[in-house]
């Protein structure tokens, strides 16, 4: 039988007719995917006064894990900047660190955020904790790298989106766990938090087309998993099995009303406000998943960023050298 559904947005709608859609992951349709073309930052950063440095990192097994630093050029370095540290989507098996780098840009445009986007290593090729752990990794670096890099550390920002917002949750438990690095807040775009994809929304969208069906869904979680067993999978790894979400940052969560994570997303929440923390909920009518992202133009797409970028002004602590 199949589950009724809430509808879309009617001017998403509109724009989804034109787009191939797919109902599973495969390992063949994954190698596809990833000869794809990547993100073309330049055409990102042609309008925009950034200056931009790669650099390397060591994982804990001695892996390279790059980070772009994108940071304001032109500006008062001795004011320091708040810094928004960007995972990238891809449902853990794709994408890499300019995937989506459209959002946190925007952040720098408006707030003068120094950016920083980590490459992960992706599964299946890296399993278990190994791409929460290289996010980790290259949060201590800027952490550590701060007064170099002209951040201010107390204004240290983790965000991502999909995937990358799972891993951003996760990272934020690891900093609270290991009592450090400080984070100022956490941003959490439609993020994938849950492995075992059972709940009402995961439900809805499966056994058909979509941007992330519950089946892709399954695929990227038995790819990151690997051989472990349900009782050894980490909360760090899938955040909503963290049994205590006490001591975490003001958090920032959305998602669309119409998309495989919206029961998890909007449960998070409630179990950061259940644990007596501050967090921001947004579900998107007829937004389906990652719609901001692939459609900014759309109005409800225009409407979620503007409400991110507003939160964002909100809860970061005032420069003290202002």
């Amino acid at each position: 039988m199949t589950t009724a559904r809430p509808g879309l947005d009617p001017e998403l709608r509109e724009l989804l007719a034109d787009m191939p859609l797919m109902s599973q992951l495969s390992p063949e349709v994954l190698a596809q995917l990833r000869r794809l073309p990547s993100t073309p930052v330049e055409s990102l950063l042609a309008h925009r006064q950034v200056d931009r440095r790669e650099v390397t990192v060591p994982a804990e097994d001695g892996a390279p894990i790059p980070l772009s630093v994108f940071s304001p050029a032109n500006t008062d370095r001795t004011a320091a900047a708040p810094c928004v540290y960007w995972m990238h989507g891809g449902g853990m098996v794709m994408g890499d660190r300019f995937s989506q780098i459209d959002i946190p840009l925007e952040w720098l445009d408006e707030f003068g955020a120094v950016v920083v986007s980590v490459d992960y290593r992706l599964a299946p090729e890296a399993t278990g904790t190994a791409l929460v752990d290289d996010c980790y990794r290259g949060l201590l670096w800027v952490a550590e790298h701060s007064a170099e890099l002209g951040i201010d550390p107390a204004r240290i920002v983790v965000a991502g989106a999909s995937a990358g917002g799972g891993l951003a949750a996760g990272v934020t438990l690891l900093a609270r766990d290991l009592a450090t690095p400080a984070i100022a807040a956490q941003i959490l775009i439609c993020p994938m938090l849950d492995h075992r994809n059972t709940s009402t929304s995961s439900r809805q969208y499966a056994d058909g087309p979509g941007v992330w069906t519950r089946e892709m869904n399954e695929f990227g979680w038995r790819c990151l998993l690997g051989d472990l067993t349900d009782d050894e999978i980490p909360a760090y790894v899938s955040p909503a099995l963290a049994d205590d979400l006490s001591g975490l940052p003001t958090t920032y969560v959305d998602t669309g009303s119409a998309e495989v994570f919206r029961d998890e997303d909007a449960d998070y929440a409630t179990r950061i406000w259940a644990a007596g923390g501050q967090a921001e909920l947004h579900v998107w009518a007829g937004g389906f998943h990652g719609f901001d992202a692939l459609y900014p133009q759309a109005r409800v797409s225009a409407t979620a960023r503007r409400t991110r970028t507003d939160w964002l002004a909100r809860v970061l602590p005032a420069d003290p050298a202002a």
